[in-house]
């Protein structure tokens, strides 16, 4: 992890951006392998978010706790404004927070098939049809497979630092991103997913064995939502300690309330 520039928000958060993997391909640090993912990352960009204040600033003897900030790979600079105010709020309850550039996020290259199953997705949903498992597996399975080995990674770097350590909670989408990390990753002991997006019948069979506690947000009138199938993969989760806060409005109307209630959950099982 090579940091890239650092910034303090209002006295009470630093804001780090960060580089994973290879920055650049004329120097040292860009041949440098990460753990687990053979021949390195060619520079996933990164932001980092710790308590800034002098009153109280996190140690090695006192770690926050981490929470990864999830959101759809429509680039961080897209996704700044929502994620900084996430960050803020957690933050603000005594966690650090992280999140990374998604594979074919920002300007990254984009994933095989994606384009294409991007135009599938769109002509189906103009035509009023059920859209397909296929174009849902050619949409969704790629990314999870590419995304969740960059996250493990990612948490690598960051469990390494000081003044960050566990508990680790995962926050956000795309929902398969976080059921598999979830089920793969035992650093990650609680997670906040946002119902939204599309669910591959491979990603509900592994729901089952997802055990971690859950809150799992869901806006009943999401346009782009398949409701049924967000309802079928809570039911999925083999977690004995899950909840599911369903809240009227579309894929951008979450209450400000339904954030206060994810950060209750956090406070609970991360601290």
């Amino acid at each position: 992890m090579q940091f890239t520039s650092e910034d303090r928000l209002d006295d009470t958060v630093l804001e780090r951006t960060f580089t994973l993997g290879r920055a650049d391909a004329s120097d040292a640090f860009a041949t440098s392998e990460v753990p687990g993912i053979p021949g390195g990352i060619p520079g996933i960009p990164g932001i980092l978010w710790t308590p800034a204040s002098d009153e109280a600033p996190a140690t090695p003897a006192t770690p926050a706790p981490l929470i990864l900030l999830g959101h759809p790979p429509l680039g961080l600079r897209a996704m700044y404004p929502r994620l900084v105010a996430r960050a803020r709020s957690a933050v603000a309850d005594g966690f650090a927070a992280a999140t990374i550039e998604l594979p074919g996020g920002g300007d990254r290259p984009p994933l095989p098939g994606a384009e294409q199953a991007r135009a599938e997705l769109r002509r189906a949903m103009r035509a009023g049809e059920r859209v397909d498992d296929e174009t849902v597996d050619a949409l969704v399975l790629p990314l999870v497979d590419a995304a969740v080995p960059e996250w493990r990674a990612a948490l690598d770097a960051l469990l390494a630092l000081p003044g960050i350590g566990g508990p680790v909670g995962y926050s956000g989408g795309v929902i398969s991103v976080g059921v598999h990390l979830a089920a793969v990753e035992p650093r990650v002991r609680a997670a906040v997913l946002f119902a939204g997006s599309l669910v591959p019948r491979t990603i509900l069979e592994e729901a089952r064995s997802v055990t971690v506690p859950l809150h799992v947000l869901l806006q009943w009138d999401d346009e782009g939502n398949d409701r049924q199938a967000s309802l079928d993969l809570f039911d999925a989760f083999g977690s004995r300690e899950k909840t599911l806060h369903a809240n009227m409005g579309g894929h951008t109307g979450v209450p400000e309330y339904a954030g206060d209630a994810a950060a209750r959950f956090f406070a609970r099982y991360l601290k």
